[in-house]
C-alpha cells in the first residue's frame, strides 16, 4: 500500500471519528441482510472488453492502460462492458423537513434515511460495485475509504426547507437510489428521472414517512410548523383538514409511482416505524433489477 494511500485511509478514519454512530448502525445494518443473500447477481461479470475512455476524477492509477495511453498525450482506461453497469449514485435529501419525528421512540425521517442510504451503499461497494454521489461532490469509487466519505457526507444537513435531487453529473447507464420525504415541489424530482431515463440510468425511490404523516390523527386547534420554521398554519379545527390532506397524500405517492414506471425506475413508501432491514432488503433487491 502507498503512502499516499495509507494517509487517505488514516485522514478518513480520523474524519469518520465525528460520526461513527452512524457508519456503525449502517454498518450492522448492512450485515444482517448479508447473512441472507448469496450475492448480487450480475450478467457479464468477466473480462469482456467495451471501450477505452479518458481518465477522470475517481479512477485509480492501476486502472490506466498505458499502452493505449502511450499512443498520445491524454491517459486511458480500459473499461469492461460490466463496469457501466457497476457504477451507483445516491441521493439522500437532507433537508430541514427530514428531520421530523412524532414521538421520541421513532427515528427522525433523515436518520432512517441516511441508514438505509449509507447501508445500501455498503452492501454494494462489498459486492464489487462503485458508489458516490449525484453532482460532482463525491464521485462514485469503491473500498472501505469511500464508505467513509459517504458517510461524513450524509452527516451533514441540508440549509433549505426541502431538498432537491441533484441530476448534474448522472453517468449514462448507472444505477440511483434517491432517498427522500418526497414532500416538496414534485418538478424537480420529475426533471431529475427524465434525465437519468435518457442516459439509461435506472434506479429506485424510495419515499420514507413517519407514520403520523399517513394517518393524521390531529383534531381540534392545531399549529403546523415546518421543521425549519419558514412555513406555518394555524387552524382551529384541524380535523376537517384530514380528507383533504390524506387525498393530496395519496396524489403524491400515485405521482411518484407513476414517474416511477414511466422511467423504468422502482419506487416504495417506507415508514420509520417499520423495519429498517426490511426496507433495505428491498432497495438491495430493486437495486439488483429484481421486484421489490
Amino acid at each position: 500500500m502507498s503512502e499516499r494511500v495509507t494517509l487517505l485511509r488514516r485522514d478518513a478514519q480520523e474524519e469518520a471519528a465525528r460520526f461513527p454512530a452512524l457508519l456503525a448502525r449502517a454498518e450492522h445494518l448492512a450485515g444482517t441482510v448479508l447473512l441472507g443473500e448469496h450475492g448480487r447477481r450480475r450478467a457479464g461479470m468477466g473480462d469482456d472488453f467495451w471501450q477505452y475512455r479518458p481518465l477522470r476524477a475517481g479512477d485509480s492509477v492501476r486502472s490506466i492502460d498505458w499502452r493505449r495511453s502511450a499512443r498520445g498525450d491524454e491517459q486511458f482506461v480500459r473499461e469492461r462492458e460490466w463496469q457501466i453497469a457497476q457504477s451507483v449514485q445516491l441521493w439522500v435529501d437532507g433537508g430541514a423537513s427530514m428531520r421530523f419525528s412524532s414521538d421520541k421512540d421513532l427515528p427522525s425521517k433523515g436518520d432512517r434515511a441516511r441508514l438505509i442510504g449509507l447501508a445500501t451503499a455498503i452492501l454494494l461497494i462489498r459486492g464489487g460495485e462503485r458508489v458516490g454521489f449525484t453532482g460532482w461532490s463525491l464521485p462514485p469509487r469503491n473500498g472501505d475509504v469511500q464508505i467513509l466519505r459517504l458517510s461524513e457526507a450524509l452527516s451533514e444537513d441540508a440549509t433549505e426547507e426541502y431538498s432537491e435531487p441533484e441530476a448534474r453529473g448522472i453517468i449514462p447507464h448507472a444505477r440511483a437510489l434517491f432517498v427522500s420525504d418526497f414532500l416538496g415541489d414534485i418538478d424537480p424530482v420529475e426533471a431529475a428521472l427524465t434525465k437519468a431515463a435518457d442516459r439509461g440510468v435506472r434506479g429506485v425511490l424510495l419515499q420514507v414517512l413517519d407514520p403520523t404523516e399517513e394517518s393524521f390523527p390531529f383534531k381540534g386547534r392545531t399549529i403546523f410548523q415546518s421543521m425549519g420554521g419558514g412555513i406555518a398554519h394555524e387552524t382551529l379545527k384541524a380535523g376537517e383538514l384530514r380528507d383533504r390532506y390524506l387525498d393530496r397524500l395519496n396524489e403524491r405517492k400515485d405521482r411518484l409511482d407513476c414517474l416511477s414506471r414511466l422511467t423504468g425506475w422502482q419506487y416504495m413508501c417506507h415508514h420509520t416505524s417499520d423495519s429498517a432491514q426490511s426496507a433495505l432488503l428491498w432497495v438491495y433487491r430493486a437495486m439488483d433489477g429484481g421486484p421489490g
